[in-house]
């Protein structure tokens, strides 16, 4: 009892944490009000009260976050990890029946647990930063070219069944991740360079291919081609896509320029999403919801948020003296910063459509449980006291590494 009530004491004592906590509510109830003025359409549901019910769930899910330390969290992450691959690869088996695996729109990305939709891939990713973190607290190896496999393993297995379901824009988020983690643990930035090009050479490899290569050698799927290909084609001005595979883009844009500075009144707006037919206006396409109601004071507003949000999860990483929340922390601040700038930029038109949802903000109970279990997360790491914390700081440069 003695213990609990001083993790009481210590969670409510001022803390950066507790701009964490304000940023991820604040962009919450934005979502909820947009996907009021989007639920326009005959027999839509009702998601704006859907997602204030799973925003209910999702914050009794943060208090159970804020429980344990670090190192019983530490000592978790692993079996999380297990379990979520487990939950990942039942979505991307070939005998799974269609009523415990649906498959929309040739995915497999969820289980029917029949009182919700679960989306592993929501929990993979959580359970992925834990776990390297967890491998990355307190070792010396990533310093060499050679050491940086074990992390990279980590990534693959949970990446690869990702991409067999198949989910491209959730894929996407973990090498950032991966690269982000790397360089707050100390892994030299030559190495991580070289990679990082690697990487962006093998992207420009499979854009270059789509123009070059026979069908016979395409690495990406036909769909995913055809909205590179239609992106290309509106910088170029050619606008023949715009019916086909950038009708989704280029209704996001209509919607957005329309709300001009300060955006239409609710009505109005409803009325344009309605007849302009928004694909996924309450899911991936939200943020041109967000701007085509409240202009571009709405969508400044919206990265004022994030700014707050990803700033005050590496504030909560700077000042804390544990290696394993650390790195916890600046992962879960590279995950947002990363999906939120890839769904922005495709609602703007700058990035392909890859089918990637607004952090918080987008519909989706599974993703909303898991963000509000990572801000609980972060909420707890922040209050932790620099005093009591009792292992070192990371060591490097020949220093003796701190064995678990």
């Amino acid at each position: 009892m003695n213990r609990a009530s001083q993790r009481l004491r210590t969670l409510l004592r001022p803390h950066p944490g507790w701009f964490v906590l304000l940023a991820a509510i604040g962009l919450t109830y934005l979502g909820i009000v947009a996907m009021r003025t989007a639920s326009v359409l005959p027999n839509q549901p009702d998601w704006a009260t859907q997602q204030t019910r799973w925003l209910l769930i999702a914050l009794v899910g943060m208090v159970a976050a804020l429980a344990p330390d670090p190192r019983g969290i530490g000592r978790a992450a692993y079996p999380l990890l297990a379990g979520a691959i487990v939950l990942t690869v039942i979505t991307v088996l070939p005998f799974m029946p269609e009523t415990l695996v649906p498959v929309r729109n040739g995915a497999r990305h969820w289980i029917n647990l029949r009182f919700m939709m679960l989306q592993p891939s929501e929990l993979t990713k959580l359970a992925f930063i834990l776990a390297l973190a967890r491998y990355l607290r307190h070792r010396e190896s990533y310093r060499t070219l050679s050491g940086l496999l074990p992390p990279f393993l980590i990534m693959f297995l949970p990446l690869g069944l990702v991409l067999k379901q198949p989910d491209m824009g959730t894929a996407l988020l973990f090498p950032p991740i991966l690269f982000a983690m790397l360089i707050a643990a100390g892994a030299r930035l030559k190495h991580i360079g070289w990679l990082l090009g690697l990487g962006l050479a093998i992207v420009a490899l499979s854009i270059a291919s789509i123009y070059l290569l026979p069908e016979s050698m395409q690495l990406l799927e036909r769909h995913q081609r055809m909205r590179i290909v239609s992106l290309v084609s509106q910088f170029q001005g050619d606008a023949r896509y715009l019916s086909g595979p950038g009708y989704q883009q280029n209704k996001a844009q209509t919607l957005i320029g329309s709300g001009q500075v300060l955006g239409l009144a609710e009505q109005r707006s409803a009325t344009m999403i309605r007849f302009n037919f928004l694909p996924e206006a309450h899911n991936d396409m939200i943020f041109a919801v967000i701007v085509n109601r409240w202009g571009l004071v709405g969508g400044l507003m919206a990265l004022g948020l994030y700014a707050l949000l990803i700033g005050s999860l590496w504030w909560v990483a700077l000042r804390n003296k544990d290696p394993f929340a650390r790195l916890c922390v600046v992962g879960f601040g590279s995950l947002v910063l990363t999906q939120a700038t890839i769904n922005i930029g495709m609602s703007l038109g700058l990035l392909p459509i890859i089918g990637i949802t607004l952090p918080l903000v987008s519909y989706g109970g599974s993703s909303l449980v898991a963000t509000f279990a990572m801000i609980g997360l972060a909420v707890g790491f922040a209050a932790q006291r620099p005093a009591i914390i009792t292992q070192p700081s990371f060591e490097f440069d020949g220093a003796q590494a701190v064995s678990d």
